[in-house]
């Protein structure tokens, strides 16, 4: 007996408000049982519930934005349902982000000489807080009554900033806690390699399409081999890069920061001088060169595959 998977996935129990309440609202009980078992009259028990509350938010921030790519890569009935439900993925990740919001609140009100002794940092703060404008943003423009007063080009640029912006802060803090901070749990390392891959996947996908567009308008164009050698190459060079930040990251950060206005930046424009994203900006490179299509010219010969 065959399953039929796409039947499977079409059932109204797993899809759009009810998936969105099947994982939303088991979510919500756990955070209050964890707010029991927490010290909350104490400035370390609700950082603690901080920490916890985000361990439960990155995930879904890290699916949404790998959603669109993994059908582009592998379309199938799975990469369709999660198409398909995307926004209520990213209303899950909105409601974890709530609770981290509740307890920011808590922290920010009840302990202040806590949170500016042990917590607060300016940087920090504004990257957190730019993630906490778009999230709302992001949220009433999900639904019509919400849309309507964006064109189209607003949405898209809103909610794709948005997303970029609400992965980038988390995909930072997993880099800084391997590459930077001592002794990474075994979380960390997997958080950061779920959203290496999220945003690695979106450059495949990126890459697929170039080339799709390519044979689609221009058919007599192709890649030259070198082209595929050295992108292979600049690709392979991101990914040391992504794995190796503990031998890099300090030289880089000097030679980068040298500068004086560097220097400023630093101190408050948010990721400067984005030394977590360098492997993917490297990556980025190496699909540009791997998709780079040359017309072909009459009468003269290439070396092509």
């Amino acid at each position: 007996m065959s399953i039929d998977l796409k039947a499977i996935l079409k059932n109204k129990a797993i899809n759009k408000w009810r998936l969105f309440w099947l994982v939303a609202i088991p979510m919500s009980i756990v955070m209050v049982i964890a707010m029991m078992g927490a010290d909350m009259s104490t400035g370390p028990g609700v950082s603690t519930m901080i920490g916890f509350s985000v361990r439960w938010a990155v995930p879904f921030i890290f699916l949404v934005v790998a959603i669109s790519s993994v059908q582009i890569l592998f379309p199938g009935p799975f990469p369709m349902w999660l198409l398909r439900n995307r926004k209520y993925i990213g209303m899950c990740f909105a409601v974890a982000m709530a609770w981290q919001g509740l307890f920011i609140f808590i922290m920010s009100n009840f302990f202040r000489e806590y949170y500016f002794a042990d917590v607060y940092f300016f940087r920090d703060e504004l990257e957190g807080s730019i993630g906490y404008i778009f999230l709302p943003a992001m949220v009433v423009t999900s639904f019509e009554f919400g849309r309507k007063h964006l064109s189209s080009k607003q949405w898209k640029l809103l909610h794709k900033s948005g997303i970029y912006f609400l992965w980038a802060y988390p995909f930072a803090v997993y880099w800084w806690n391997l590459f930077y901070y001592e002794n990474p749990v075994p979380l960390d390392y997997v958080y950061y390699s779920l959203g290496f891959l999220a945003f690695a996947l979106r450059i495949a996908a990126w890459g697929k399409q170039r080339q799709q567009a390519t044979k689609r308008n221009t058919p007599e164009s192709s890649t030259p081999i070198v082209f595929k050698v050295l992108g292979g190459a600049v690709i392979a060079f991101g990914l040391f890069v992504a794995t190796s930040g503990l031998y890099w990251q300090e030289p880089v950060f000097a030679f980068l920061t040298a500068p004086k206005w560097s220097a400023n930046l630093e101190l408050w424009l948010p990721f400067w001088p984005f030394r977590p994203y360098f492997s993917l900006f490297i990556i980025g490179l190496g699909a540009m060169l791997v998709t780079k299509a040359v017309p072909k010219v009459e009468g003269l010969r290439t070396i092509e595959t």
